[in-house]
């Protein structure tokens, strides 16, 4: 059997070291991350480009990437 890389009673977190929603309630929400409704906008899903990746028509749903 191998040797383990942890303790089994070391600590699952780090301390200091806060979570990503802890960041997101302290200093708010990243610009282009908003509650759209009933869809979501590219810059949730992907981040890359996400100007060009908006629907073609404006009546259009946003419908990102899984």
């Amino acid at each position: 059997m191998n040797k383990q890389d942890v303790s089994p009673d070391a600590p699952a977190h780090t301390p200091g070291t806060s979570k990503g929603e802890e960041k997101a309630k302290d200093e708010g929400k990243e610009p282009g991350r908003d509650e759209t409704g009933k869809g979501r906008t590219a810059r949730d899903s992907t981040s890359i480009n996400p100007e060009d990746r908006e629907p073609i028509d404006p009546k259009m749903p946003n419908m990102p990437p899984a």
